[in-house]
């Protein structure tokens, strides 16, 4: 038995030792890290400031660049007012050199005296002539500067000016366009109109003296019982006779309308304001739509072009007569006919 213990005490692994030493390692490689990330933020944080410094001495620069141009700038009119004051100095000098030379002519005593006093002022005119060299050519410089800014204003003007002119120019030009246009729009309404009081005049001519058919202004209106059964957007017998009259006069109208004029003969559907109780239709709107639609195609059909033609449907919202009657319903059911610009 003890033997036996002392077996399994030798077969026991002791683990503490080397978790000890990962910990160890863990706690080691951390705070290399955070040393790392310290001596980073350090080294940025220098670098930052760095360019702060060198961002506020360029500042700095630039304050000392403007004051040094409005010194240079204040200068030039010093100069000139020196250049002035040399000049009189000069003007003196030579006064004072005559009356020099006269007096060295009169007596040999006071020459000596006289010729230096002479080349002292002498070596003063020359200094002060020196200095009034170097402020005519700062002030020729500014001269200089001064032209070439008179110059671009100049050009600037001169752009501005064609500009305007341009200008003036195109809306003379617009202005010009706009009234060919409205007497163009003008001629092809009046022409339109024209055509228009010839097709209304053969279609009363075709369709005399028919009582489900009549004119409201500008339109023909055809009743639906006349084309359509009731409910149904299928041409009747008799509608499709009346329709086969319109489109012969629609053809004859396009072959004599020009092409340059937009015309369409627009078809419009109306209903009375009794709700639909079942069938294909869902409610007038699309009754409308459908009976326009079928006289559309019918026109195509019999040769008329279909790009001239339009279908609308307006279900019972454009009534002819609002009274809550039977003749009233009976007048709004109907089909209308426009000719009119596309």
């Amino acid at each position: 038995m003890a033997l036996s213990r002392n077996r399994r005490s030798e077969r026991t692994v002791d683990y503490w030792p080397g978790f000890v030493d990962a910990l160890s390692t863990l706690l080691l490689a951390i705070m290399f890290l955070l040393s790392v990330f310290v001596m980073a933020q350090f080294l940025l944080t220098r670098e930052v400031s760095g360019k702060d410094e060198v961002l506020d001495r360029l500042n700095s620069q630039i304050a000392e660049l403007t004051q040094l141009l409005a010194l240079e700038r204040s200068t030039g009119q010093d100069y000139q007012d020196q250049i002035a004051g040399l000049q009189a100095s000069l003007q003196s000098s030579e006064t004072e050199r005559s009356r020099l030379q006269e007096a060295l002519s009169s007596g040999s005593g006071a020459a000596a005296s006289a010729e230096a006093k002479a080349g002292g002022l002498q070596t003063a005119l020359d200094s002060q002539t020196a200095i009034s060299q170097r402020a005519q050519a700062q002030v020729e410089l500014l001269n200089q500067q001064l032209a070439a800014l008179r110059q671009q204003i100049a050009a600037l003007e001169d752009a501005l000016q064609a500009s305007e002119t341009r200008d003036r120019e195109s809306q003379t030009k617009i202005a010009d366009l706009g009234s060919r246009l409205n007497i163009a729009l003008a001629q092809r309404v009046q022409e339109l109109a024209r055509y228009r009081s010839d097709f209304f005049g053969r279609l009363r001519e075709i369709l005399a003296d028919r009582e489900n058919i009549r004119i409201v202004g500008d339109r023909f209106v055809f009743q639906s019982e006349v084309l359509f059964p009731s409910g149904g957007d299928q041409l009747q017998p008799a509608g499709a006779a009346e329709m086969t009259k319109l489109a012969d006069a629609a053809k004859q109208l396009a072959r004599e309308i020009p092409s340059d004029i937009n015309w369409i003969i627009r078809v419009d559907g109306h209903t009375d304001n009794v709700p639909i109780g079942g069938g294909r239709f869902t409610d007038n709107w699309q009754l409308s739509s459908a009976r326009a639609a079928s006289v559309v195609r019918f026109l195509v059909s019999q040769g008329v072009p279909a790009d001239h033609l339009a279908a609308a449907g307006f279900g019972e919202y454009q009534p002819l007569d609002p009274a809550d009657t039977p003749e009233a319903r009976a007048r709004n059911r109907r089909i209308e006919l426009k000719l009119t610009e596309r």
